[in-house]
């Protein structure tokens, strides 16, 4: 696309836009509309951004739609005008109660094309960034202008518009292993849209990455993009087939997207059976050799089992990118930045199965297929498109 700056010190820009907002009510209804909400002119390092793409993240559905059960769901209206009212269950309201009688405006990233800036901003009028900003299933966005991940003038905002959430999860993930001295890994639901960035900059980074996936299918797409060591849960050989791939990588560290069930469990053994090959002697502890599962996810929501066949050096925990980037300090983030705008177009490419107006997220069919998180599938709103 075309740049296509309006800025003229903010003389045409809107003043007001509409946003999709996520409201909790005391009765147990989830109620989505489109707000319209005020555009605030930009400060002297602030920009206004026209958001022209943002992806459908499992972070975004979780604020979207949070327990809501889906087979309740009904409309009324039609475009800007329609609102979808879903009901949530007594346990999953208890779970929300917090957000009773907040408006919650939905959206982690997105990308689109700078309108308006102030003083010390100006520079970056009519160019392409994207955003980890809140909020971006909405038409116009003020954020502060080093906010915004500036992209090369030939990647297009639907390119860019997920240049944070997964690629700096996936980057995250191959720090998080060299900074606590492992040096390969093993990663869980392996052929998503994270799953794929991970093996190419594994491939990319001479990284030893273990792949577990579900289904033959989501094997074979990872070994058409190079990937070498690949383990279907599925499959009657899954357990022996996992010990050996990490006894040749010598992984010691996991991420693992489902959390629930007994899978964490049984990477952990699995590092345990490899490490018990190089042990000299026999201790009732096990090995020495540490190993780490960080659950990121949630595609199991059942509760995680660990049967203790691992020794006593390992460890579970929880794992999350914002408090990474937090704990990594600004420069090295600015680094990672860095490389996903230089490579995202290859590395960090990210492929849609459908694009969605922005009125129409709230269509009950709609939500029912972006809730699915089928591997594979990715959805890309358009807040410009009503």
């Amino acid at each position: 696309m075309t740049n296509s700056p309006i800025d003229s010190a903010h003389e045409n820009l809107p003043t007001s836009g509409l946003q999709l907002q996520s409201l909790l009510t005391s009765s147990g209804d989830l109620e989505l509309t489109l707000e319209p909400t005020d555009i605030r002119p930009p400060g002297a390092n602030e920009v206004v951004v026209r958001v022209e793409a943002a992806p459908v993240n499992p972070s975004d559905l979780g604020l979207l739609l949070g327990a809501a059960d889906l087979s309740t769901a009904k409309t009324v209206g039609e475009g800007p005008a329609r609102r979808t009212t879903i009901t949530v269950p007594p346990a999953g309201f208890r779970a929300m109660a917090a957000r009773v009688g907040s408006a919650m405006p939905v959206g982690n990233e997105g990308a689109g094309v700078v309108v308006a800036a102030g003083e010390d901003a100006k520079a970056l009028v009519g160019k392409t960034v994207a955003v980890l900003g809140g909020g971006m299933y909405g038409q116009y966005r003020t954020l502060p202008s080093g906010s915004g991940l500036v992209l090369p003038d030939d990647v297009t905002p639907a390119e860019g518009a997920s240049s944070f959430v997964n690629p700096l999860t996936a980057l995250g993930m191959t720090v998080t292993m060299r900074t606590e001295g492992h040096s390969a890994l093993v990663h869980t639901a392996a052929a998503s849209n994270l799953g794929q960035m991970l093996n190419k900059i594994c491939l990319k980074d001479d990284v030893q990455l273990v792949n577990i996936v579900r289904s033959a299918a989501q094997a074979a797409l990872l070994k058409n993009i190079g990937a070498r060591y690949i383990c279907d849960s599925t499959a009657d050989d899954f357990v022996p087939t996992l010990i050996e791939a990490v006894s040749k990588t010598g992984a010691t560290i996991a991420f693992d997207a489902i959390g629930g069930g007994r899978l964490a469990s049984t990477i952990l053994s699995a590092m345990e059976s490899a490490a018990a090959q190089h042990m000299t002697g026999y201790s009732t502890y096990g090995s020495s050799v540490h190993k780490q599962v960080y659950i990121y996810g949630g595609l199991d929501t059942a509760p995680t089992e660990l049967t203790r066949s691992f020794g006593m050096a390992w460890s579970v925990g929880g794992w999350l990118l914002t408090p990474f980037l937090a704990k990594i300090g600004p420069t090295r983030v600015a680094e990672l930045h860095a490389r996903v705008a230089a490579e995202v177009k290859t590395t960090f490419a990210s492929h849609y199965t459908q694009t969605i107006a922005l009125a129409d997220l709230l269509k009950p069919q709609v939500l029912e297929s972006i809730s699915r998180r089928a591997t594979g599938e990715k959805y890309l709103v358009v807040p410009t498109e009503i």
